[in-house]
């Protein structure tokens, strides 16, 4: 497959798109390939954005086919750019991932589009009201329940995927991203924190819906009372509390609730990990391995992968019997 590929939108239309049932000459049997989707109808979501500390209004709208993940600022002058959810457009990994186009800004993304990629949405509009997104309660929980209330439509057109056809690592020191082949999508990661509260924590992960809502959506982010004091000096951190992080002070947490799972803070990168591989446009066909990663070694992978042409290529994948 040519690999002169441009990275646009999800779908790239100078790719002839099969359609979804092909003739296995080999076989005398149908193939049925995965199909894009999109909402059924709106749904909005509103809160407070953890760093800025002001509330935003968002409304997922359904999409057509290629369309992909864009945003849409309401609270700035019309014709004011869309902006594509891309890896090209992302503009800072500091502390969330933030996207941008013109001088547009879209901040803190990372959670909406987990569930988008956990949910298998590949087209929507998403319009805001303000620059940063709603921290919600600091997971994918609510974008998930909102999505999956307004209903999930299967649309006409094949997905393509990037199919992982080699072994890919970025090391930083004592971190590193990876990825290798695999017949599907799977995420393993592994975290280590010199605090008995968390300690060291690894979790493989295979997607799906199903999995995705029992086992990922739900995990909240979290922090450390001491980095929270440090952010508000710098006028950052202004929405954080404890309903929408986990806070941990030396070796207690400090929510009265607990954690939501025993290892939530593996989770929860796992969650910020989809959430980042969702700006590659469209979806992975591989094994992702992950240890001490963040939003910025992330992405320097996804810059690294997508400059190594030979470790991938583009295509429609086949359903596989009872997936």
């Amino acid at each position: 497959m040519s690999k002169d590929f441009k990275h646009r939108n999800a779908y790239h239309e100078q790719h002839p798109k099969p359609d979804c049932h092909h003739d296995d000459l080999n076989r005398g049997k149908k193939i049925q390939y995965h199909l894009q989707h999109t909402l059924t109808k709106s749904v909005s979501c509103a809160g407070i954005g953890v760093h800025s500390g002001k509330e935003a209004r968002i409304s997922i709208k359904p999409a057509p086919e290629n369309h992909g993940i864009r945003f849409r600022r309401t609270d700035l002058p019309m014709g004011t750019p869309d902006i594509p959810a891309l890896f090209k457009m992302v503009v800072d990994t500091s502390l969330a991932t933030v996207v941008g186009n013109q001088g547009v800004i879209v901040s803190t993304i990372e959670h909406l589009m987990a569930a988008f990629t956990g949910l298998a949405i590949d087209n929507a509009l998403v319009e805001i009201d303000g620059y940063e997104m709603p921290i919600m309660d600091g997971s994918a929980g609510e974008f998930a329940k909102a999505i999956g209330g307004a209903g999930i439509r299967t649309q006409k057109n094949s997905r393509w995927f990037f199919v992982a056809t080699r072994p890919l690592d970025l090391v930083d020191g004592d971190k590193y991203v990876r990825i290798k082949p695999h017949p599907k999508f799977k995420i393993s990661c592994a975290i280590d924190f010199d605090t008995p509260v968390i300690g060291s924590q690894e979790l493989t992960f295979d997607l799906s819906r199903e999995s995705f809502l029992n086992e990922i959506c739900r995990a909240r982010t979290f922090g450390f009372v001491k980095d929270l004091r440090f952010l508000k000096m710098f006028q950052l951190g202004r929405g954080g509390s404890l309903d929408n992080a986990v806070v941990i002070d030396n070796d207690k947490i400090l929510n009265p609730s607990g954690l939501r799972y025993p290892d939530e803070f593996v989770r929860h990168k796992i969650l910020d990990c989809l959430g980042d591989f969702a700006l590659l446009g469209m979806p992975i066909i591989g094994h992702i391995e992950t240890c001490k990663s963040g939003h910025d070694l992330n992405h320097r992978f996804i810059k690294t992968f997508l400059e190594t042409k030979d470790a991938w290529e583009t295509r429609p994948v086949a359903i596989i019997p009872d997936e």
